[in-house]
């Protein structure tokens, strides 16, 4: 059902303002603005198109605004996967786009707009950082393909869904499943850390790695069985 709301339209011109600060941040930071404004361009029609759908709410909210502002940080970081290394710089983004994650959800709450849409949103905005970061990582040769294990599992188990629909239920809100991502995350912040040692980065990347794919598996077997 298709729904055009205020909340819609507030959404669109945020996603406008926001589409040209990242063009510009782009150009001046990575030396090209074409890459972060296609990857925000996309994520503003997808969840544009997600609002239309399926959002209950007449108000956008300060929360969806909060998510918004994380994914068009994620974007402007993909700016640095073709561009030369610059640590401090993803470093820094990185770390004011990790910080807001948590905050969307309690303002959700706090103003009583929590739904499936803003869940996804805030969702979907995490897995798409933890993507960025590690294609950083292996561009720039910090540490080797495993790193793609933080950044693509999420992804992998979703195509893996597609040919065994049981991976497609729904998962009741995990504890393990919260702290794992948040553990992903800040793994691959510390692994773009410039002051992290270098002796430290593999067995950073592989401890992470390792618990997330433990609670991919977990969650796995969850659906498996409940099918069985």
């Amino acid at each position: 059902m298709w729904q055009a709301s205020s909340a819609t339209g507030v959404f669109a011109g945020l996603a406008a303002g926001l589409l040209v600060a990242v063009g510009v941040l782009g150009f001046l930071m990575f030396g090209s603005p074409v890459l972060p404004v296609l990857v925000f361009s996309l994520i503003s029609a997808v969840c544009l198109f997600g609002l239309l759908r399926s959002y209950p709410h007449d108000v956008l909210g300060v929360c969806n605004v909060v998510t918004l502002i994380r994914t068009a940080l994620v974007a402007l970081l993909t700016g640095a996967i073709f561009a030369p290394p610059a640590p401090w710089l993803v470093f820094g983004i990185a770390v004011i786009a990790f910080s807001s994650d948590g905050l969307d959800g309690w303002l959700a709450r706090r103003s009583a707009l929590t739904s499936v849409f803003g869940a996804r949103f805030d969702m979907e905005a995490d897995a798409l950082l933890g993507a960025v970061l590690a294609l950083i990582l292996l561009a720039h040769g910090t540490v080797g393909v495993t790193i793609l294990v933080l950044g693509f599992s999420r992804y992998l188990f979703v195509a893996l869904g597609l040919v065994w629909p049981a991976l497609q239920g729904e998962l009741s809100e995990s504890y393990r499943r919260k702290t794992v991502c948040v553990v992903q995350i800040a793994a691959l912040i510390a692994l773009v850390c410039p002051l992290t040692p270098s002796v430290l980065l593999p067995w950073i990347a592989a401890g992470a790695a390792a618990l997330l794919l433990y609670s991919f598996a977990v969650d796995a077997w969850t659906l498996i069985r409940r099918t069985a």
